[in-house]
C-alpha cells in the first residue's frame, strides 16, 4: 500500500460526511421554504389551509379556487423561492471573495447602483418593466464595474473593496433620494414603494422573464463554486492549483450582479437576505469555507418565511418584504458586532 493510502482513507470518508451533510441540509431547508411558500399561497383575503392548497395544486381545486392559486398567488411564492435563492448565492461569492461577512451586494453598494440605474429608466424613460429591468441591470453591472476598477491596485482584496463599495453605496443612496426629490410625485410614491423592496403585485408577466434570467446565471454560479473554493485559499494558491485569479473573480462577480440585479428589478432592493443567509447556512452546515448550495436554500427560506410575516403580521395590510428583511438582518449586525467585540477582548 502507498504512502498516500492511509491519508486518502481519511480524506474520502471526510469529503462523503461534508457532502452528505451538506445535502441532508439542503433537503430540509428547501422542505422548510416550500412549506413557507405553500402557507404564503393560503394566505390573504380569501384564507386557505395548507391541506386545500395542496389539494388546488394537485388538481382537486377549479373555479375561484384555482384562479386564486396558481394566478394570483403563486407568482409571488415563486418569486419569493427565486430571488431568495439568487440573493443568497450572490451574497456567498460576495463574501467568498471578499472574506468578510460583511461583503455582500447591499453593503457593497450593487443593490443601490441597481436601484439607481431602475430609478433613471422610470424618471427618464418611463414606468414600463422592460425599461426598470434594463435600467436595474445596467445600474447594477455598471456600480460593480466602478468598484471593481476603484478598487484595483495590483489586484482587487477583499477589504479595500469593500471600503469603495461603502463610499460607492453612500455616494449612490445621496442621488436616488435626489431622484426621489425632483420626480413627479406619482413616480415618487411608485419608487418610494418598490424601494422598500416588496413582492406585493408580483404576477407572471414580470415574473417568467426574472426567472428566465435567474435560473441559468443561478446554475453557472453554482458550477463555479469550484473556483470560489479555490480562490479563498488565496491568490497565490489558487493560482498555483491553475486558476486565472482576476478572469475568474471577476466573472463570479458579474454572476452574482446578475443576480441581485435581476431581483432588484422586479422586486426592489430586499436587504440584508444576501448578508445573513450565507452566514446562517455556513454556521449550520460547519463547513470550512462558503458553500453556495446551502446558500441558495437558506436565503429562498429567508425571503418566503418573511414574505409571510409581512403578509400576517399587519393583516390585512400587507408590508413590503423588504421591512421585515431589514428587521432581521438589524438583529443578525448586532448579534454579530457584540460576537466580535467579545472575540477582540478575548485576544
Amino acid at each position: 500500500m502507498s504512502a498516500e493510502a492511509p491519508g486518502a482513507a481519511v480524506t474520502v470518508p471526510g469529503r462523503a460526511r461534508r457532502l452528505g451533510r451538506e445535502t441532508a441540509l439542503c433537503l430540509v431547508l428547501s422542505a422548510l421554504a416550500v412549506l413557507f411558500a405553500l402557507l404564503v399561497v393560503g394566505s390573504g383575503d380569501y384564507p386557505m389551509g395548507l391541506g386545500k392548497v395542496i389539494n388546488v395544486i394537485l388538481g382537486g381545486g377549479e373555479g375561484l379556487e384555482g384562479t386564486i392559486v396558481f394566478q394570483w398567488r403563486a407568482p409571488r411564492a415563486v418569486a419569493a423561492l427565486a430571488f431568495g435563492a439568487a440573493l443568497g448565492v450572490a451574497g456567498a461569492v460576495f463574501q467568498s471573495l471578499t472574506r468578510n461577512p460583511l461583503g455582500s451586494p447591499d453593503i457593497i453598494g450593487f443593490s443601490t447602483g441597481a436601484y439607481t440605474g431602475a430609478l433613471l429608466a422610470l424618471t427618464l424613460v418611463g414606468g414600463s418593466f422592460l425599461a426598470t429591468s434594463l435600467g436595474a441591470l445596467a445600474g447594477g453591472l455598471a456600480t460593480a464595474l466602478a468598484v471593481y476598477f476603484l478598487a484595483w491596485r495590483r489586484g482587487s482584496h477583499g477589504f479595500r473593496l469593500i471600503l469603495v463599495g461603502i463610499g460607492v453605496s453612500a455616494m449612490l443612496a445621496a442621488l436616488n433620494q435626489w431622484l426621489v426629490l425632483r420626480a413627479e410625485i406619482e413616480v415618487a410614491m411608485a419608487a418610494a414603494v418598490w424601494g422598500a423592496g416588496t413582492l406585493n403585485g408580483v404576477g407572471w408577466p414580470v415574473l417568467i422573464p426574472a426567472l428566465i434570467a435567474i435560473v441559468p446565471v443561478l446554475g453557472l454560479t453554482l458550477a463555479g463554486g469550484r473556483n470560489l473554493g479555490m480562490l479563498e485559499l488565496g491568490d497565490d494558491t489558487a493560482t498555483a492549483l491553475g486558476v486565472r485569479v482576476e478572469p475568474a473573480r471577476l466573472v463570479l462577480i458579474v454572476l452574482a450582479v446578475l443576480l441581485t440585479s435581476a431581483a432588484t428589478a422586479v422586486a426592489g432592493p430586499i436587504a440584508f437576505v444576501a448578508l445573513v443567509a450565507p452566514q446562517l447556512a455556513k454556521r449550520l452546515n460547519r463547513a470550512a469555507g462558503m458553500r453556495l448550495a446551502p446558500a441558495a436554500c437558506m436565503g429562498a427560506l429567508l425571503l418566503v418565511a418573511s414574505d409571510l410575516v409581512a403578509q400576517r403580521v399587519f393583516a390585512p395590510v400587507q408590508l413590503p418584504v423588504g421591512v421585515v428583511t431589514v428587521s432581521i438582518g438589524g438583529i443578525y449586525l448586532i448579534w454579530l458586532l457584540s460576537r466580535e467585540g467579545r472575540a477582540a477582548k478575548r485576544a
